[in-house]
């Protein structure tokens, strides 16, 4: 059960409002931004802080569930990354996304096209223009990095897992759309995106305040190990919203956890240098000697 939320509504609703008419003023002296985020305009973004430095980070999206998706359904246009061998499978399913039901997949790309039609950065960053979503076969997901390049990874455009094992695709990928994703790495600053500027105010306020409760659900112990949390838009100041007091027992408690993983670690170490050193002396062992016969 999820623990009750910190944040006060009305705390979040005032920065939000802050934040908007922070964008009509920009909008209205013609000022435009002097590094766009993805080429896509302004978007509102909650920051959550943690007290501690996560114990291991992950280049994982993490999926968040927002009331009022970021993305239109009806104008949309996803690209579909799929597995392949050699170009076969490819066309299966070209055939099995025609077939279905609309969810806004404009184009299938097969891993051979991806890795062989795609290599020159240039290519990779027209392709990262060229849709609003990627979602990709879960299974094939490790492999993207490599086959991508920065370009998707800077605008933080890279594909989100789909499961394509299941049969209905179409809600796998209306799933995927619906959600916006954070990336919780290996420092202490979570962030994700939460409205766009051409949303209402208490649209985007009702995105962030399930994302933070949403995301929170992420975080290491909890409520119990966020610090502080802020609202911005792509170049405006942050505004808080949450700000956590000093807590000793939280510390006492994070110091003792974190103890215990490095003591368990320091311990799995040992046991694999053991293991490895009985495997040393009984490949060194000099052969048994047979006994000779009467």
């Amino acid at each position: 059960m999820a623990a009750e939320s910190r944040v006060n509504p009305a705390q979040v609703k005032k920065a939000v409002a802050a934040l908007a008419k922070h964008l009509e003023k920009v909008k209205a002296e013609g000022k435009t931004q002097l590094f766009e985020e993805d080429g896509d305009g302004d978007y509102y973004s909650v920051m959550l802080s943690t007290r501690r430095v996560p114990q291991k980070g992950s280049n994982k999206l993490v999926p968040v569930k927002i009331p009022n998706p970021l993305l239109n359904p009806d104008k949309t246009e996803i690209c579909l990354i799929v597995k392949d061998h050699q170009g076969e499978g490819h066309k299966e399913a070209k055939k099995k996304v025609a077939d279905m039901e609309a969810c806004g997949v404009a184009k299938v790309l097969g891993i051979s096209k991806l890795r062989n039609n795609y290599k020159p950065h240039e290519a990779k960053r027209q392709l990262c223009d060229s849709y609003d979503l990627f979602c990709a076969d879960a299974r094939v997901l490790p492999i993207l990095p490599k086959l991508l390049g920065k370009s998707f990874f800077k605008k933080k455009k890279q594909p989100v897992p789909v499961d394509l094992t299941k049969k209905d695709w179409a809600a796998q990928i209306r799933k995927a759309a619906a959600a916006t994703y954070a990336h919780v790495g290996a420092g202490t600053c979570i962030h994700v995106k939460v409205g766009t500027s051409g949303m209402e105010v208490a649209k985007v306020a009702e995105n962030a305040i399930a994302a933070i409760d949403n995301l929170v659900q992420h975080v290491p112990r909890k409520w119990s190990n966020v610090q502080s949390i802020y609202m911005k838009t792509n170049e405006s100041v942050a505004l808080p919203v949450y700000n956590a007091l000093p807590d000793p027992e939280e510390e006492k408690s994070a110091r003792e956890e974190e103890a215990e993983h490095k003591a368990e670690k320091i311990a799995a170490r040992e046991k694999w240098r053991a293991e490895m050193e009985a495997e040393r002396i009984n490949t060194e062992a000099p052969p048994a000697k047979k006994k000779a016969k009467k």
